[in-house]
């Protein structure tokens, strides 16, 4: 079965026909709730707070952010931003509470520094993958995006996207953007073993180890740029490193450049001539 992303852009797959199935589907509506509630579960306010809902289409995540009782932290007042203008008339039949903006979140993320206390996005992040045109790359969309939501968000803010990567390939790609932004960042996955598997990317303002500031993430894989750790029992490659200087040469063949031989001396330090 094709994937959504794979067949036409998001503004086009979801026209006005598709929206409505979209909206309407019950068993899509349960997945959606599912999802938001346990990306409510990661983030933990403690308060009211304003979020930043990432994909929002038709204000299926955002009515439940509205609904959040007070003794669980809420109500959360939010804005919404989506690429499809079908999607977003849905939310407005709806009457949904939410403010709502039609904007491409490749492109960016159009807020003053600071504005949102949060940020959640369920199953979005992953369309940014795909480009359309030669001159975009899904590189350059990750990095826009990425760069744009950690500006957005108040210091010690954290977001979670749920998405569905094709491969391993796409999901280091995400988290790496990611990391390159300034976040910490951490990949949860729930019911790893079934083929129901959820991927969520849990993030913090200001880099650091997510495990000690998102309750539920302890035994995750964790990605931070700002620390040197050893993962899966492989030490960091520092950037200018041995392991570091190979890996980009093999990176650079395989795109058929042409590259200088290793040698015993790759990577080693110089001794500074005076």
């Amino acid at each position: 079965m094709s994937r959504p992303e794979d067949t036409l852009p998001p503004d086009l797959f979801y026209n006005d026909v598709e929206s409505r199935k979209y909206t309407t589907s019950s068993r899509i509506k349960n997945i959606q709730a599912d999802m938001t509630n346990r990306a409510l579960e990661l983030l933990d306010l403690k308060e009211p707070s304003l979020i930043l809902d990432i994909g929002c289409g038709s204000g299926l995540s955002g009515e439940i952010l509205s609904d959040v009782s007070e003794d669980e932290g809420g109500p959360h007042a939010w804005v919404g931003m989506d690429i499809s203008s079908s999607m977003l008339a849905q939310a407005l039949d709806r009457d949904v509470e939410g403010d709502m903006l039609l904007a491409d979140i490749g492109q960016g993320v159009p807020f003053r520094a600071g504005s949102f206390d949060a940020a959640i996005s369920i199953s979005a992040i992953q369309w940014l993958c795909n480009a359309e045109t030669a001159d975009v790359s899904p590189e350059g969309r990750l990095k826009r995006f990425f760069d744009g939501l950690y500006a957005s968000l108040k210091r010690g803010g954290k977001a979670v996207c749920q998405f569905y990567p094709k491969n391993a390939q796409q999901r280091s790609m995400i988290s790496n953007a990611a990391i390159k932004a300034g976040f910490g960042a951490g990949i949860l996955e729930d019911d790893p073993e079934t083929k129901n598997v959820k991927v969520y990317l849990v993030l913090t303002v200001g880099g650091g180890d997510v495990t000690g500031t998102v309750s539920g993430m302890n035994g995750v894989d964790v990605y931070d740029a700002r620390r040197k750790e050893r993962k899966r029992g492989k030490e960091f490659e520092k950037k200018g490193s041995k392991a570091w200087i190979l890996r980009k040469k093999a990176q650079m063949e395989a795109k058929g450049k042409v590259v200088k031989s290793s040698s015993r001396y790759t990577g080693r330090k110089r001794r500074v001539a005076f």
